[in-house]
């Protein structure tokens, strides 16, 4: 009887190595394949297109992004902006070098350009269009762009079609009123990153 004992216990203690066995196995098997996951892997899933990056904007403000797209436009004044576009010029972000503290290369133009930094939110309501009237009229509003036309890349990106200031503030007077309307909100919402760093990628 005892011979009995000792054989049924020897056997249940060698099924419970085994599975503990088989169940280590398991999960080293599976931190192998989770590991095996290479950190440009990992870069490269969280880089954002344009358009991904518009599309969700709202939710991402004032948070740390990776954008790439088309560069198609430096700012004049120093090369401190660049303009990124997506799909079309619709689809275009505005990329400013405040974290950076150094101008862009003009080498971005015409290449995919990578950005590291923060999204930012502007929004444009009737106090930033009356502040903007009282500059014009003090004359020491900045200008980006041709005059007071502007800068026809950052016009195509917030939907301007106007020529003239007293024509921009006027569309965007309507715009956020048609957007109040709609939606309550008296202001127009328009996107840039914050860039820490970037990098060419097909010079």
């Amino acid at each position: 009887m005892k011979l009995y004992n000792t054989i049924v216990i020897t056997a249940f203690a060698a099924i419970a190595a085994l599975t503990l066995a088989s169940c280590g196995n398991r999960n080293a098997s599976n931190q192998s394949q989770q590991s095996q996951q290479s950190p440009a892997e990992t870069e490269a899933a969280a880089v954002l297109e344009v358009d991904d990056l518009l599309s969700s904007a709202e939710t991402l403000v004032d948070q740390p992004v990776t954008v790439e797209g088309i560069c198609t436009h430096t700012c004049a004044h120093g090369a401190r902006k660049i303009f990124l576009m997506g799909s079309d010029d619709s689809k275009t972000i505005r990329v400013e070098s405040g974290q950076m503290g150094k101008a862009f290369d003009q080498k971005c133009v015409n290449n995919i350009v990578r950005v590291k930094g923060t999204l930012r939110e502007e929004r444009i309501d009737e106090a930033y269009l009356r502040n903007w009237e009282a500059q014009v009229a003090a004359q020491t509003a900045e200008q980006h762009g041709n005059g007071e036309a502007g800068c026809d890349t950052e016009k195509a990106a917030r939907g301007e079609t106007a020529n003239t200031t007293e024509g921009r503030i006027a569309d965007f007077r309507a715009k956020i009123a048609a957007r109040e309307a709609a939606e309550g909100k008296a202001y127009l919402s328009f996107y840039y990153v914050d860039a820490q760093s970037y990098e060419i990628l097909d010079e």
